[in-house]
């Protein structure tokens, strides 16, 4: 099994993101992600665009695979504090959130996420800190 295979595979246990809202993982690397969630009608506010909470999801989902996708068993990192910006509806069918880190100490991480959809709209940007918590 490739290391991309495993970190789907252990990833599918964010029933959240994974079952309820559709996110597929496309790419982790050390620090890095991309994923994408294929719109339907279920991810649409009443204005027919992406409610932001799918694209937040999107969002939170993508930087969670860069912070631990190749984290190990030791230490798992979480969202302390996540500041978005909505920047454009998408015009698309499908958004891509790509994640990288900026920065990772002993306890505390930083992590940028860009969302666009698959024409090149810039959807949004969200910052996230991170709490690193030992396992050990």
């Amino acid at each position: 099994m490739s290391a991309l295979d495993e970190i789907r595979s252990r990833f599918q246990n964010d029933r959240f993101a994974t079952e309820v809202t559709g996110i597929v993982i496309d790419l982790a690397e050390p620090g890095k992600a991309v994923c994408s969630l294929a719109l339907t009608e279920r991810h649409m506010n009443e204005n027919h665009v992406p409610m932001g909470g799918a694209v937040f999801t999107l969002a939170d989902f993508a930087c969670a695979v860069a912070a631990n996708g190749y984290s190990g068993r030791e230490t798992v990192t979480v969202s302390q504090n996540v500041s978005i910006t909505y920047l454009a509806p998408a015009k698309g069918t499908r958004l891509i959130a790509e994640a990288w880190c900026l920065r990772s100490g002993k306890t505390t991480a930083l992590y940028a996420v860009d969302v666009r959809d698959e024409l090149d709209t810039y959807v949004a940007h969200a910052t996230v800190n991170g709490y690193v918590i030992s396992r050990g």
